[in-house]
């Protein structure tokens, strides 16, 4: 990612009121949304999980996991989930800012953290833990084309949120509210 696309988008992060969330009933958690220069574009680094995972098998997340008693901090978190799913290098990443605190519906709570990588980069993604390495382009999921906007029912509540596809993958949940949160935040970054 060139430095004055990096610098805009920390910039952004900086700008951004965030939402924290504190509540110890759920699991904390942290992942790494990893955006980077590819092919003209940006990209997004997302992945599909196994279905020999514990939580969310088969579906698409970003890189990251729950925080383990070792963890000094959630960022700490993301990079070790980020190094064990992915095989990145925590010294090969640029850390550029947080995103909202997400509850989600398995009862975790996740911290994002936002940050870039050189590319071309070496992905060695965990067969354990990913079954498919996804690169989404910026511009695809800022397409209104890939979106879908899906109401349903959740205590006793109507929801609408909007999940991107992307090929033959429909991004949903918490990955696609972290996308959404994302993409408002930067809007004006020349992604």
């Amino acid at each position: 990612m060139r430095a004055s696309v990096a610098e805009e988008v920390r910039q952004a992060l900086a700008r951004y009121p965030r939402k924290t969330v504190a509540d110890p009933s759920l699991r904390p958690a942290g992942v790494l949304l990893v955006v980077y220069a590819k092919d003209e574009d940006h990209s997004v680094l997302l992945n599909k999980r196994t279905e020999l995972v514990e939580h969310h098998k088969g579906e698409i997340s970003f890189p990251g996991g729950s925080m383990d008693d070792d963890d000094e901090s959630l960022m700490h978190t993301a990079l070790r989930e980020t190094h064990e799913e992915m095989g990145i290098d925590p010294s090969d990443v640029e850390m550029l800012g947080q995103l909202d605190d997400m509850p989600t519906i398995s009862n975790f709570l996740i911290s994002t953290f936002v940050a870039t990588i050189p590319y071309p980069y070496d992905f060695k993604p965990s067969e354990i833990e990913v079954a498919e390495v996804l690169e989404v382009p910026i511009s695809h999921l800022r397409s209104e084309q890939s979106w879908r906007d899906e109401a349903r029912f959740h205590e006793g509540e109507l929801q609408v949120s909007r999940s991107y596809v992307y090929q033959r993958h429909v991004i949903f949940g918490a990955t696609a509210k972290v996308l959404a949160n994302f993409l408002k935040v930067v809007e004006d970054a020349p992604l």
